[in-house]
């Protein structure tokens, strides 16, 4: 009995050192430079944001954030080489959210897994996608449309930044949703999606706000729907495509922060409280809702849940995808 006390008392003693480690470890944090590698090229999203709070937040560490650029392969180049790095809060990912819910899920063989290899920190920012018709179409409802795309099928042509991205993979759960066959049509980027568009080489293109933003302006181009939960506050009399009539319909860019697996809650939860400190500096918020991006900071738990969430929902619509061929 004494020698099982003892044990027990061994394991508490060593718990109790363990957590105090953790907490100082986190307290201490960081005790050098940070380096934040950014799934994205310049002037990206995941790059405007990081360039936004990367400023304040070095001043709030005391420790300069040396801001990396690894845009490759829609973020999948960033994603990798966190998820091969060390566990010690040192090397730090934000990157847009495709990259570990629907980008390792289009390879047979996904170069790495996007729950297992990576702990969250916090979601920064939402981004809704805007879906806009060349004026010429005669529809300026998604009911128009889907009755018209009924009428005509596999006629209207829509365009995106390219094939199994965010922007593909909505049109195509709102073709599901929707039991219509909206034609897509792969681009090297939004720009040439939207000029295209104005053209009227396609009908349709899908894209972030600010690609579209001058061209609705101008009446170049028509919104047609946001395909957010709620409206944006860029284009507030822009309705959504769930309250157009497709009930349950949501999906938008998401940009989150990440670490290599089994970093220290401590380290996560310090840098978290970091990125809320600088979000929170004047006039951030401010560049972010032009951007169209809706700030979300809710530390690692809920990115977490939201993260799950997320995959579970695109692996299925990219698993129904590839059987049907529309991923070929």
């Amino acid at each position: 009995m004494k020698t099982k006390l003892s044990q027990v008392a061994v394991l508490f003693i060593v718990s109790i050192v363990l957590v105090a480690g953790g907490s100082a470890w986190g307290q201490a944090y960081p005790t050098k430079p940070v380096r934040l590698i950014i799934g994205g090229l310049p002037g990206t999203a995941p790059d405007i944001i990081a360039r936004l709070i990367g400023p304040g937040m070095s001043e709030s560490m005391g420790q300069s954030l040396i801001l990396d650029n690894r845009g490759g392969g829609a973020g999948l180049l960033g994603a990798q080489i966190t998820a091969a790095a060390a566990a010690d809060g040192y090397t730090v990912l934000i990157v847009g959210g495709g990259s570990l819910v629907i980008v390792p899920f289009l390879t047979k063989t996904p170069p790495y897994d996007p729950v297992a290899d990576f702990t969250p920190v916090t979601l920064v920012s939402l981004a809704p996608l805007v879906l806009a018709s060349n004026p010429s179409l005669p529809v300026k409802t998604v009911q128009e449309l889907i009755s018209l795309s009924k009428a005509k099928p596999k006629d209207l042509l829509y365009g995106t930044p390219g094939a199994g991205g965010i922007h593909h993979l909505t049109i195509e759960m709102l073709n599901r949703a929707a039991g219509i066959s909206l034609m897509h049509v792969p681009y090297k980027g939004g720009p040439p999606a939207v000029i295209d568009t104005i053209a009227g080489r396609v009908q349709l293109v899908i894209t972030t706000v600010i690609p579209v933003a001058p061209h609705i302006k101008a009446a170049r181009l028509r919104a047609i729907a946001v395909t957010s939960a709620k409206r944006t506050s860029v284009y507030p009399d822009v309705p959504t495509v769930a309250e157009s009539g497709v009930q349950g319909f949501e999906s938008h860019q998401w940009f989150g922060i990440f670490t290599p697996r089994n970093t220290p809650g401590a380290v996560r939860e310090k840098f978290y409280k970091e990125v809320r400190v600088a979000v929170n500096k004047p006039g951030t918020t401010a560049i972010l809702d032009q951007e169209g991006q809706l700030l979300a900071v809710d530390g690692p738990k809920a990115l977490a849940e939201f993260q799950r969430t997320e995959a579970t929902k695109w692996r299925k619509i990219i698993s129904q995808l590839r059987e049907s061929g529309a991923l070929d």
